[in-house]
């Protein structure tokens, strides 16, 4: 069955576009939701500006309908990632050089024509990472729905997937800045991983010695230990860090690794993970100090999980940090990524060589985009998806809830029938 309309349409996003280098400046002051300063980072009019994306409608001979969302991350242009994605520069791109390629392509299978895609080079240069995205989104869409299957049966069958038993994945609630009130939202919802917490600036958020992460720490766990309803409720505790404690320790590893195990103190007997200790400013240090941090840490019995973000923005990247064991946990960040059959060999990748494959993404993405990619990290057996879009907590937690249930649901069904 092949394409015969592409229909684009601007859709909004459930977050915003930040300019990371400008906020972790320090040269910036918050003022309500509002960034004050000047943007550092090239295609920022602002520090914080409205997100965007693209929505991509593929249109089958028999009318059938698959459904994708071009969309890039909150913070567009840092840590090696492709320029700031905005609807207006990218719509006739898309209409000029892309749906060329689409009509009259065969959507009976997904992963041929996704492949396709992801390798699509216009004037020499790959296309933008959030196109590749949304089309190989559509993609999936087009054939599950041509198929009357979910998307992660469609993946299980083209990647030859065997074990076609679906189970619930732990999900990761973001918080944003409003890391007291969204604690309590999370502990409501047992959320199984929180709560994030964007500790992004050192000054303001972490501490020079650390000593506002432990501050929050501490709070943190006598908040769930005094307000679950639940006595077997025990999460998971996942602070994003963004690089601020290698900031804040001058990339000294075993102050940085002393650092981690009081926090790991604080939160016992709950499990500790630990996103983005450090940004080198540069892909292969940040590898190694990633590694060198893992290293150090199971030296000293630590269980604290190390979890790579920054850098690791590619497939290939992935492969480059999984076989230098940099981190204990690879987040997927499935927008850097381009095409979705990226995230999938990623999940199997790391899934192969024992390292945790944590399919996240960003709160600057769409339901649609959160919902392929939750039956994509069913589909692959991921260890943990990201709650999103959004910061809101509730909203990015009930869509990728309820679109796990529904495919585990039926998908489990459909074995028995």
């Amino acid at each position: 069955m092949k394409i015969k309309h592409v229909v684009l349409s601007k859709s909004s996003t459930g977050f915003y576009f930040d300019d990371q280098k400008a906020i972790k400046s320090g040269k910036v002051t918050q003022d309500g939701f509002f960034y004050e300063g000047k943007p550092q980072t090239e295609g920022f009019t602002s520090v914080r500006q409205k997100g965007e994306a693209i929505s991509v409608q593929l249109v089958l001979e028999n009318g059938v309908v698959g459904y994708g969302d071009c969309a890039a991350v909150q913070y567009s242009g840092a840590g090696g990632r492709d320029p700031l994605f905005l609807a207006d520069d990218y719509m006739d791109f898309i209409k000029e050089h892309v749906t060329p390629f689409l009509i009259g392509k065969d959507v009976s299978t997904f992963k041929e024509l996704a492949l396709e895609v992801d390798k699509l080079h216009v004037n020499g240069k790959r296309v933008h990472s959030a196109i590749r995205y949304g089309i190989t989104q559509a993609i999936l869409s087009a054939t599950a729905n041509l198929h009357h299957l979910t998307m992660a049966e469609v993946i299980r069958k083209e990647y030859n997937i065997t074990d076609q038993l679906y189970e619930p994945i732990d999900i990761f609630s973001q918080s944003g800045d409003d890391r007291y009130k969204a604690a309590d939202q999370m502990i409501i919802s047992r959320a199984s991983v929180l709560p994030h917490a964007l500790i992004n600036n050192v000054e303001t958020k972490l501490g020079y010695n650390g000593e506002i992460l432990k501050d929050y720490a501490k709070w943190l766990v006598n908040r769930i230990k005094t307000k679950k309803v639940d006595k077997d409720y025990n999460p998971i505790i996942q602070f994003d860090v963004y690089g601020t404690i290698g900031e804040a320790f001058n990339l000294d590893i075993n102050k940085i690794v002393d650092y981690l195990i009081e926090i790991e103190e604080i939160v016992k007997p709950l499990e500790l993970r630990i996103e983005g200790p450090v940004d080198t400013g540069e892909k292969q240090s940040t590898m190694e100090a990633l590694r060198d941090i893992r290293v150090e840490l199971e030296k000293r019995n630590s269980k604290v999980l190390i979890v790579a973000d920054e850098w690791c923005n590619t497939l290939e990247d992935i492969k480059m940090f999984a076989d230098n064991k940099a981190g204990h946990i690879l987040q997927i960040k499935t927008p850097d990524l381009g095409g979705i059959t990226n995230t999938v060999e990623a999940i199997l990748y790391c899934n192969k060589l024992g390292i945790g494959s944590y399919v996240g993404g960003t709160c600057n993405e769409t339901n649609i985009s959160a919902e392929t990619t939750t039956n994509v990290a069913l589909a692959c057996k991921a260890m943990q998806v990201l709650a999103k879009p959004g910061m809101g907590v509730d909203e990015g937690l009930m869509i990728i809830k309820n679109e796990m249930n529904r495919v585990i649901a039926i998908a489990n069904a459909r074995t028995k029938w």
